[in-house]
């Protein structure tokens, strides 16, 4: 069964949606298999946006993403990395096709409130910079 890593991001947090985009994530079909509230640290998220050091916005999202606690979640489903982008919405919220989680909830383009990994590959590396293989649960 594949596994997908979500971020619930600051500003869904701030704004008190994380909740709610859990929840949708979950009346999709996908399966909540690991959850855990954390104040990411900067050299976590160094490692976790490794692949846009070099990009002139990095240091504003290390920034972000380490300004309050998030919520890092592991979701499980046929498909799921596919299921989940495509829940998500495109990055831009500006852009995100209607009634998906970015479209509804999102600010802008870094204010996104969601991450999700965007590979199968991605996904396996992701997941472990939050989560052992026992926090990970099978039921």
């Amino acid at each position: 069964m594949e596994k997908s890593l979500v971020l619930i991001k600051p500003d869904a947090m701030q704004r008190g949606c994380g909740g709610a985009i859990i929840g949708r994530l979950q009346e999709q079909g996908l399966k909540l298999v690991a959850l855990k509230m954390l104040r990411m640290d900067k050299a976590l998220a160094e490692r976790h946006y490794a692949v846009h050091a070099n990009k002139p916005f990095f240091k504003d999202l290390v920034s972000y993403i380490t300004s309050t606690p998030i919520v890092a979640a592991v979701f499980e489903a046929e498909g799921a990395v596919e299921k989940i982008r495509r829940l998500m919405g495109a990055t831009d919220p500006a852009k995100a096709e209607p009634s998906t989680i970015r479209k509804d909830f999102g600010l802008d383009i870094l204010r996104n409130v969601v991450h999700g990994s965007d590979s199968i590959k991605t996904a396996e590396k992701e997941i472990k910079l939050f989560f052992t293989e026992d926090e990970i649960l099978s039921y």
